[in-house]
């Protein structure tokens, strides 16, 4: 099986009610442009006929947590579908390979995990195809209009079997039956086509989300329908046209699933409905392909976003399996080992997820993003090692640091290493289009060469007495905040946003990673040891011309100004009562305040940014990633 190479097929354009920087059209969205290629029992069946393959309450179940549980408690008082979310899903890698079971409750939940679906496309003689409203008490995705049918297969032999996709064609007989009333006896399994599949995430709320690798079936067939009122509101036979006119409909009364409008609106064309009725058409349609989709949360018309913390969440798995697949892949035990001990020691991943994050509220997410999240964070984990070796820190995430963990040439050559393997992370994707992958690289080398003379500057820093605050503010822009920049704009760039939004989000990462580096500072000195995972006050001990050191120098001098100077740069002659009384000079010098105010300035201005841009669900994340830094030491 392949992935599909490159971005999505097709990719939306804008988002609806965008008015500010973004204001496309509206029928651009919806139609999109083609770019490229706790247990909670068994269940009773009412209203309709007896389900294929399980007799009543035999449908294989797994645990549900126990918040999940008293979440659809509290939101639905239908036992039926709290009933149906015990079933036990299949939990897939992004290739589709299976990783086990879990309850279809657990695999809806907040971050959700990735799981095996199908979508039926039940099209009758007339060459018509079968739409079906959710029903209302639906606990997910309630009320929309949808494809004829669409589940999941469940962890049973029958419907995990792969071989001519029979376990999802078992599966779709099965669902067809349990919701539609369609008998299983007019329905042949060898007149399902599998098509194709899609990978897609779409959240309704910060409570219920969907993450599926789609298999997408077709079929002809004249059948009876006796739809299951707890499952089914609506039904409706459509064509080509009628279709098209649903797509680009205004307002919110025929709401369509996400997943549906992908299949509708970036994947099915004239070719699909040519094929119907036709085995050799059908077959002719098929690829082995997994089409990404990325996230689609945004053609969900009243979809809410999700709080910062889920939102890294839902993709931080795959970025870190990305960075640990391309570190360990050394050839000796030794270099993979230190190269993988920063990554072991944890981190907040924000710099690996920004790329996804910016991209999901102004364009087209796809997994390329992660690929370039993952190089980026690689690269970031190269600086560190480094950077503890020139100033020689011992801790680093609470553990010793690489040269100490190992030693000197082996971090130093384990940098070197991340450094290239970073890059080949990024031009070896399989979902980055060759043509961008020179301006990508020539972005992120550029990054990589500012974040050097950003540490230069700090290393030069050290033998001088006097820095001013704009050579200050220039370092730090290098060292840290030019990530973050970087992160912002090449998501902003590769989700496909026009220019004026993707330099409003550079700005936006920049002050961002202004905001973060002055915090970073303050945090040295008024947070404790265990939670820095380094000895409080080590700034001022090693003499690093932080802002609130810039400042505490230009004052008159003072008791305060002298107690400062006794053990700024004293490094191990510095005792940790010495330390804290020139933390306690800087207080009263004005400088702590003064700093807090400079982040302040840059906090508001990263803000300022984002309120240039159309609002929507995945904007959350980024206002709350932008508080984040304040919010780091309150």
């Amino acid at each position: 099986m392949s992935v599909d190479a490159g971005w999505p097929h097709w990719r939306c354009i804008g988002r609806p009610g965008s008015e500010k920087l973004v204001n496309p059209s509206k029928v651009s969205w919806i139609l999109c442009k083609l770019r490229r290629t706790v247990y909670v029992g068994p269940f009773e069946r009412t209203n309709g006929a007896h389900m294929s393959n399980y007799a009543s309450g035999a449908v294989p179940e797994a645990n549900i947590e126990a918040d999940v549980s008293d979440l659809m408690t509290a939101q639905s008082s239908d036992s039926i579908q709290a009933g149906m979310m015990a079933e036990a899903v299949l939990q897939v890698d992004e290739r589709d390979v299976i990783v086990g079971p879990i309850s279809k409750a657990d695999s809806h939940y907040r971050v959700g995990a990735l799981h095996r679906a199908f979508s039926v496309l039940l099209f009758n003689s007339e060459g018509k195809m079968l739409l079906q409203q959710r029903a209302h008490d639906k606990i997910t995705f309630p009320s929309v209009w949808a494809n004829s049918c669409c589940s999941h297969p469940l962890a049973s032999e029958d419907e995990m079997d792969e071989v001519n996709a029979r376990g999802v064609k078992r599966a779709a007989i099965r669902k067809l039956d349990q919701e539609l009333g369609i008998s299983p006896s007019s329905l042949n399994i060898d007149d399902f086509h599998f098509i194709t599949k899609m990978r897609y995430s779409a959240r309704m709320n910060a409570d219920w989300i969907e993450r599926e690798i789609d298999h997408i079936l077709m079929i002809q067939a004249d059948v009876e329908l006796n739809p299951n009122e707890n499952e089914v509101s609506a039904v409706k036979w459509v064509n080509a046209e009628e279709l098209d006119e649903m797509l680009v409909e205004d307002g919110t009364e025929n709401v369509i699933a996400p997943w549906f409008r992908c299949i509708a609106a970036r994947m099915m064309n004239s070719d699909w409905w040519d094929a119907v009725g036709d085995k050799r058409a059908c077959e002719a349609l098929q690829d082995d392909m997994i089409h990404d989709m990325g996230d689609v949360t945004h053609m969900l018309p009243d979809a809410e976003g999700a709080d910062l913390n889920t939102s890294i969440m839902e993709v931080r798995p795959f970025i870190e399996q990305r960075i640990v697949e391309s570190l360990t892949a050394s050839r000796h035990e030794r270099l993979a080992g230190a190269m993988m001990h920063l990554i072991h020691g944890g981190g907040k991943r924000m710099r690996a997820t920004l790329p996804w994050l910016v991209g999901r509220a102004v364009g087209d997410t796809h997994s390329g993003l992660l690929d370039i999240g993952a190089a980026i964070e690689t690269i970031h984990n190269f600086t560190l090692v480094h950077d503890d070796i020139m100033d020689d820190d011992e801790m680093r995430r609470g553990r010793n640091a690489v040269h100490i963990e190992y030693d000197m040439p082996t971090a130093i050559n384990a940098g070197d290493a991340m450094l290239a393997i970073a890059f080949e992370r990024l031009v070896m994707s399989a979902n980055i289009d060759l043509q961008d992958i020179p301006s990508l690289v020539n972005r992120i080398a550029w990054m990589v060469r500012r974040v050097s003379e950003g540490q230069q500057l700090d290393i030069e820093f050290e033998n001088r007495e006097r820095v001013t605050e704009q050579e200050y503010l220039e370092m730090i822009e290098g060292k840290t905040a030019v990530m973050f920049h970087i992160c912002a704009e090449l998501g902003a760039r590769v989700a496909g946003a026009d220019e004026e939004v993707i330099e409003c989000l550079a700005d936006w990462g920049l002050s961002v990673g202004l905001c973060f580096q002055l915090m970073d500072d303050l945090i040295d000195v008024l947070s404790d040891s265990e939670t820095l995972g380094k000895p409080t006050g080590s700034d001022v001990a090693q003499g690093k011309q932080t802002l609130m050191v810039i400042h505490a120098l230009k004052q008159p001098d003072s008791a305060a100004k002298t107690r400062l100077l006794n053990v700024l740069g004293k490094c191990e002659e510095a005792t940790e009562a010495m330390i804290q009384d020139g933390v306690a000079a800087l207080q009263e010098l004005g400088s702590i305040d003064y700093a807090r105010k400079k982040a302040n300035e840059y906090h508001q201005h990263a803000h300022a940014c984002l309120d240039r841009l159309p609002d929507g669900p995945a904007m959350i994340a980024l206002r709350e990633l932008t508080d984040l830094q304040l919010k780091r030491l309150s």
